[in-house]
């Protein structure tokens, strides 16, 4: 037989046997528009701004459908009332973390964010115990972000009212607030082990918005045969980890259980208490994973939420000045910012809440996972299903905020300007996969920038409204265009 006519048949029974699968396999599945052989939905999808084609793709197929990213269906859950009736409702069941293979390449399913069942449960009320309890009746952790939000201001002082691009500078001062967690004790911004540390966190976020990733997460194969900037992401992470790795060995050396200073101390304390445990998930490499993944979560979103943030400041200076003069009546210029100031602080709290309803940071949320088979919705989700949660068509819901596109603090104040909460604010996602470090990344946000606005005005030398704000929401966490600004001293 001719080789052609050999390879025509087996491509056509490849053909047959793909479609054969989808039709059997959508039947129990929402629905969506018609994937195609291996590369499924992708060329139907903008990769760079998917919230637009899932907008549009929930329009026709209703708030529950289903894209495939290659050969793997993936239910997408667009709304409110959708994705508060799976997270919250049905927590459980959408509790899993769902296909996310270049993490997995690193984490293996240790630490906390790409773990799933009881290692993952385990994990996390240690994580989350250990973050409320820290201290012991030494310092808060208020106390040590006013210690850093003091050093950002001198940070920014040295600027000399000067244009800077304030990247580094912002991704520093949450940074060191998870070492003094995590290692005891922060870095001056000059440290070169700091510097290198800074420098690879940076690489990994910028990195993770090309388009290459999104086709490695969705083709594995990519990741093990293919050459590429994956290699790269994968390099720095193991270099990340290897320092951290040196930091635990420190820690061994030098632990008291009686009197533990940190994260790391309160983990091995806990390694060693169930070291005759054979099935105990206090181990090396969960250590290793979670220190990792509170970096991570602890570092870059906080940051990138303060650069957007000061963007939009600078696009609205009438918006920066109501802060500023709420910041002059109720703190002054002769203290510091806390935690207690923020309740007498309605206009500020909104604008903090309208930055972070406005950049919409992780559009689609992590990945979820259905933990059994569960009907949905009238659908049955066979149990591993990765699930999408638009948390973009929550926080951009037109009903809930009008004028969603438009920057207005206005969307969490009442008619009498007191603050205004909704149950649609969820950019740290909700239910049992909610963000861990929720409290300290609203804790950081809210005294970092009175602080920044407390001691500077900012300025710069664009026209106001020729700035470009258009985020880059191309890939895991939408990422703010770079610009200059500077901070004239009050």
């Amino acid at each position: 037989m001719d080789p052609a006519v050999v390879l025509v048949l087996c491509l056509s029974s490849l053909l047959f046997l793909f479609l054969w699968r989808q039709s059997s396999g959508r039947g129990k599945l929402p629905p969506g528009p018609t994937p195609l052989p291996i590369i499924g939905n992708i060329l139907q999808i903008d990769v760079k701004n998917k919230n637009k084609s899932f907008s549009h793709f929930s329009q026709v197929y209703g708030p529950v459908f289903t894209v495939y990213f290659g050969m793997k269906p993936v239910v997408v859950l667009h709304g409110y009332e959708t994705v508060k009736e799976a997270l919250i409702d049905h927590g459980e069941e959408f509790s899993g973390r769902g296909l996310f293979p270049l993490a997995e390449r690193t984490s293996k399913g240790f630490g906390i964010i790409f773990s799933n069942g009881s290692r993952w449960k385990e994990i996390r009320r240690f994580t989350l115990m250990t973050l409320r309890n820290f201290g012991m009746g030494k310092r808060s952790i208020e106390e040590r972000v006013q210690e850093e939000a003091h050093c950002l201001v001198e940070e920014l002082r040295k600027t000399k009212a000067s244009s800077c691009d304030p990247t580094f500078i912002l991704s520093c001062a949450p940074c060191n607030v998870i070492c003094s967690i995590v290692f005891q004790s922060r870095f001056d911004y000059k440290d070169q082990n700091f510097l290198t540390l800074m420098e690879r966190f940076n690489k990994i976020i910028k990195m993770q918005s090309s388009p290459w990733i999104l086709l490695c997460n969705n083709f594995p194969v990519l990741i093990d045969y293919f050459p590429g900037i994956h290699n790269k992401i994968l390099e720095n992470i193991a270099l990340i980890k290897s320092y951290v790795l040196e930091k635990i060995k420190e820690h061994q050396e030098s632990l008291d259980v009686n009197n533990p200073r940190d994260f790391i101390d309160c983990f091995l304390i806990k390694m060693e208490q169930e070291k005759h445990n054979s099935q105990s998930e206090f181990t090396m490499e969960n250590l290793l994973s979670t220190v990792f993944d509170v970096f991570v979560a602890g570092t870059e979103t906080t940051s990138t939420t303060l650069r957007y943030g000061l963007l939009l400041l600078l696009k609205h200076p009438e918006v920066t000045a109501k802060v500023q003069e709420e910041i002059d009546r109720v703190i002054g210029r002769h203290r510091s910012p806390c935690m207690q100031d923020r309740s007498h602080m309605p206009y500020t709290d909104a604008v903090l809440h309208e930055i972070q309803r406005y950049i919409d940071l992780v559009p689609n949320n992590l990945p979820h996972a259905v933990t059994r088979d569960i009907k949905f919705r009238n659908y049955l989700i066979p149990k591993g299903t990765t699930i999408l949660t638009s948390l973009t068509s929550v926080l951009h819901d037109d009903k809930e905020f009008p004028n969603p596109e438009k920057f207005d603090p206005g969307h969490f104040l009442d008619e009498s300007g007191n603050f205004k909460k909704s149950n649609f604010f969820m950019p740290f996602s909700t239910g049992k996969r909610i963000c861990v470090g929720e409290g300290l990344a609203r804790m950081e946000l809210f005294l970092f920038l009175t602080s920044i606005l407390q001691n500077f005005n900012l300025k710069s030398f664009t026209d106001a409204k020729k700035l470009n704000i258009t985020l880059n929401s191309g890939g895991f966490i939408s990422l703010p265009p770079l610009y200059k600004i500077c901070f004239i001293p009050v």
